[in-house]
């Protein structure tokens, strides 16, 4: 059975959630933190992994 976990990325500037990811929780422990563009913002900004 895989340890993956969903993940939701949030823009920083717009706080709005735009992409969803996987992530091992046993091996990653930290912030997932992606440059990816935003849709809102219309630009490429930087995207942090925050709570469902």
């Amino acid at each position: 059975m895989s340890q993956d976990q969903l993940i939701k990325l949030a823009c920083k500037d717009c706080k709005r959630i735009n992409y969803w990811s996987r992530k091992n929780k046993k091996l990653v422990e930290r912030k997932i933190e992606l440059k990816k563009f935003c849709k809102y913002c219309r630009k490429q900004t930087a995207h942090k992994e925050v709570k469902k």
